[in-house]
């Protein structure tokens, strides 16, 4: 008998709810105060109620699927700028988050962190071993803490509300602290994956998209019914800005030929790219990603800028773009060079400028 699949849902225009500030601490403090448990998984889980300090209590809310998600306004440090982001999956336990943008322009979640004299890192979900100039090296899959493409530009909006505030502490008190190097996130992160892995697998586990030459972006295929459908799955269009990428930008949710999964496009008006796919399912995790993944051929992937350090030590490399197509750094970062070569020649992109851009002004 085949896997039963799993529940899934096509969901448009995801928005902040309609309240207030005041409104929605008053949701929040109702929900603790009847009894919910705060669940910190940083050092505020000694004393939780450190995050119903003013600085700490949301203003924002949004609802996807099941899910309430509670946002304080947008706070930075020295790594990132990010919301602390209160997951609500039942009204018996919330656990705080932290919720920050990508240099990829998508809204992730931090899966825990590190911080020594070397380095302060943000955790990026998942693991698996990758070979490399033929040693094997623990590698991230950060596509694992994107979170739903459907409330990716509802975090925009909420974003843009007010001026960002400096903390220094939040990191501390919501994540956990690894040890130095550490790259592997921690249990609550990973066993809802696994068990939903062991449910289903999207194409039974084999990619969606891969490249049948090694080192040639004109290879790129699809899966069959696993294509991005440029006629009649655009399910929406949200608009945005990134200086770093030269002004205003157009992000696409764009549906699978077979309806199975999604893909978020974006447009700057330098760059276009494509990002991991995602599937429609409803079901999320306490850290408000979904359970279930879908392989794919990373390379296709790489945004209009990326990390490009090449290191003769492989366990030291950074270089994320074939070394033949690495273009110019960019001005403001040195560390990541202009990508646009392997991107634009890869079909799915082409065809994107072809079918949707030019028919979407």
């Amino acid at each position: 008998m085949p896997p039963a699949r799993p529940e899934t849902r096509i969901v448009t225009g995801v928005v902040p709810e309609k309240l207030t500030p005041a409104q929605v601490r008053r949701r929040f403090r109702a929900l603790v105060d009847g009894g919910a448990e705060l669940r910190p998984a940083g050092e505020a889980r000694h004393d939780p109620e450190i995050l119903l300090e003013p600085r700490y209590l949301p203003r924002h809310e949004l609802r996807l699927f099941d899910a309430t998600l509670f946002l304080t306004d947008l706070l930075f440090d020295d790594a990132i700028a990010f919301f602390v982001g209160y997951v609500v999956l039942d009204e018996r336990r919330v656990y705080p988050r932290i919720f920050y943008k990508d240099s990829s322009l998508l809204w992730r979640v931090a899966s825990h962190f590190l911080h020594d004299e070397a380095e302060y890192w943000i955790g990026k979900g998942d693991v698996r071993w990758v070979k490399r100039d033929g040693e094997e090296h623990l590698s991230s899959v950060e596509e694992t803490t994107n979170l739903p493409y459907e409330i990716q530009a509802a975090l925009d909006v909420i974003s843009r509300r007010k001026r960002r505030r400096r903390d220094d502490d939040a990191v501390v008190l919501v994540l956990r602290e690894g040890p130095s190097g550490r790259v592997e996130p921690y249990r609550d992160f990973v066993e809802p994956r696994r068990r939903a892995a062991a449910r289903y697998r999207v194409n039974g586990g084999r990619r969606v998209a891969r490249f049948t030459r090694h080192g040639d972006p004109a290879s790129l295929r699809f899966a069959r019914g696993y294509e991005p459908d440029f006629r009649r799955g655009v399910l929406e269009e949200s608009a945005s800005a990134s200086r770093f990428f030269g002004g205003p930008l157009r992000k696409l949710r764009i549906l699978s030929a077979n309806r199975e999964i999604q893909y978020l496009f974006i447009a700057s008006p330098t760059h276009a790219w494509i990002n991991p796919p995602q599937t429609l399912t409803t079901e999320l995790s306490t850290y408000a990603v979904r359970t279930l993944d879908v392989l794919a051929d990373e390379d296709a992937f790489i945004p209009g800028y990326e990390y490009y350090e090449p290191n003769d030590d492989p366990a030291k490399n950074h270089t994320q773009i074939p070394a033949e197509f690495a273009g110019p750094p960019h001005p403001d970062d040195p560390a990541r060079a202009d990508a646009s070569a392997w991107i634009e020649a890869m079909p799915v992109i082409r065809e994107f400028r072809a079918r949707v851009l030019k028919n979407r002004r």
